[in-house]
């Protein structure tokens, strides 16, 4: 089973989505969107993105070139 985007209106009547792994595991939270419209939107923005994104690992500590050249 795939991953799951779960619509879902706010008490404002906006509208957000969760997404779930397919374990049910809670992976992310949208921010809040004025329309069901904009809701499918943002979700399909994430389909796409996610197919094409590029990793980029910011948990350690900067390397610059410099820093790299002084070993």
């Amino acid at each position: 089973m795939a991953a799951t985007f779960e619509i879902a209106k706010a008490e404002d009547e906006s509208f957000y989505f969760r997404l779930r792994a397919a374990d049910g595991t809670l992976v992310a939270v949208s921010p809040r969107f004025k329309t069901l419209k904009g809701v499918v939107t943002g979700i399909t923005a994430v389909r796409e993105s996610a197919a094409t994104g590029l990793v980029v690992d910011r948990s350690g500590p900067v390397r610059t070139p410099a820093a790299l050249a002084s070993r």
